[in-house]
């Protein structure tokens, strides 16, 4: 899996781009939020369930159910986050599902459960850029280095580059209208 933080990076980076009239920081909080859940499945190490159980890491909480539930959960919340019900919908349940496509290109581990309960089986993207980061303590290590590394060069640089030209196609697009506004007045 990649690193927590990795996680969250992807939506607070588009969120950011998106605008504050388009993403509340509240929604923003969510879609960091959602788009870590997924590992909190990791507590299941702690009470004794398998890796390999449909309830074990990158199960059940890395399917695109959980995804859907976590979208419908924010859609339900919408007014404390500040948004429309399909914005929150749309950006937390995206979040939510960025999480298990991303773990599935990774190089290490058992895959990710995306299509739990109609199908327990496992699966990995092909391409498998992403090292496996270490889980828990082993974290704060040499191998935890190297794994953010791989993350910087494979998901926060790429997410950057498209949150800039989020950013940069935005404020076209609101120069544009203001300008179209100017000429109508």
């Amino acid at each position: 899996m990649p690193t927590i933080f990795t996680h969250a990076a992807v939506p607070l980076l588009l969120g950011v781009a998106a605008g504050r009239q388009r993403i509340s920081r509240r929604l923003l909080g969510a879609g960091a939020i959602a788009a870590m859940l997924p590992d909190a499945d990791t507590l299941g190490f702690k009470l004794g369930i398998a890796y390999n159980s449909a309830f074990g890491h990158r199960g059940a909480t890395h399917s695109a159910v959980f995804a859907l539930a976590t979208a419908l959960v924010a859609m339900a919340l919408w007014k404390g986050l500040r948004t429309t019900p399909w914005r929150a919908f749309a950006f937390a349940g995206l979040a939510a599902l960025s999480h298990p496509l991303l773990d599935a290109l990774t190089d290490g581990g058992l895959g990710v459960a995306l299509a739990w309960p109609f199908d327990g089986e496992r699966f990995f993207f092909p391409w498998r850029p992403i090292e496996v980061s270490p889980i828990g303590a082993r974290f704060f290590s040499a191998r935890g280095l190297t794994v953010i590394g791989s993350e910087l060069l494979t998901v926060v640089l790429p997410t950057v580059a498209l949150a800039a030209l989020v950013l940069v196609w935005r404020r076209r697009c609101d120069a544009r209208r203001e300008m179209l506004h100017h000429h109508m007045q």
